[in-house]
């Protein structure tokens, strides 16, 4: 069974930066591909950043390029994503996804567990 746990959320202001965490445990994490996704008040859930298992390639929502980065360490089971210049409109709860699949994807359907998700707002 796998588990995702998120951490590092918080309350920023516009400018600042946060690093979010997700833990993985239940299967080798190292086969497996890695993305953030995020849902904000009244919208649906979008797709933020993906990684694939060896954590070679990336790929980014149009509204975080240049601003956000994920990252990962297989030794520690864990991802990351590391969040510059934050905008108000990047206030949202962000969930940790994986894949069964070593290909990063960019849609939620192409994601089958999701972690618990972590608050992050960021006020103007």
């Amino acid at each position: 069974q796998v588990q995702l746990v998120e951490s590092g959320g918080g309350l920023v202001q516009a400018g600042g930066s946060l690093r979010l965490s997700c833990a993985a445990s239940g299967r080798t994490f190292s086969a497996y591909a890695m993305g953030w996704f995020r849902q904000a008040p009244g919208k649906e859930r979008e797709f933020v950043a993906s990684i694939n298992s060896s954590g070679r390639f990336t790929y980014y929502a149009d509204s975080v390029k240049e601003r956000f980065t994920i990252s990962r360490d297989n030794a520690k089971n864990t991802v990351y994503l590391q969040m510059n210049s934050l905008k108000p409109e990047d206030t949202a709860v962000y969930y940790c996804a994986q894949r069964s699949s070593p290909r990063a994807g960019g849609t939620p359907e192409q994601f089958d567990s999701w972690g618990q998700g972590t608050q992050v707002t960021v006020s103007s």
